[in-house]
């Protein structure tokens, strides 16, 4: 879930993603999580709002982790809204990332990718193309 607000005129909206709100479920006082992984980081530009989504969910991270499998860390779809809210596209990358820093008068995005050794990858708007 994401909310945008508007300090101009104080108005927000809310954003949800695939898999809707967080799900949690509280054990011994402390909220575990039992839904997807959500949106991690985000860019407000001039023109746009940039989020990266991982959508992977907790019990299959669970999972892999008791079965001592190492699942990609990150998210490989960058979601982008309008400044109002509205969804305008959904790139699939061909990389599991975590970071981004958008430059909306270039068109490309660099993003991090914390599972390999040449971290920082670079890819264009149009398309999700990695240069």
């Amino acid at each position: 879930v994401l909310e945008l607000w508007n300090l101009r005129d104080s108005t927000h909206v809310v954003l949800r993603g695939p898999g809707g709100e967080p799900e949690f479920r509280v054990s011994q006082g402390y909220g575990l999580p039992t839904g997807i992984m959500g949106f991690s980081d985000v860019q407000v530009g001039d023109s746009a709002v940039y989020a990266v989504f991982h959508g992977r969910a907790f019990r299959d991270i669970m999972q892999a982790a008791q079965q001592g499998e190492t699942l990609p860390d990150g998210g490989k779809y960058l979601y982008v809204f309008s400044l109002r809210g509205e969804p305008l596209v959904r790139y699939e990358l061909d990389h599991y990332v975590y970071g981004i820093s958008v430059d909306e008068r270039t068109g490309t995005f660099l993003a991090t990718d914390v599972n390999r050794d040449e971290p920082i990858w670079k890819y264009n708007f149009h398309g999700g193309d990695r240069k």
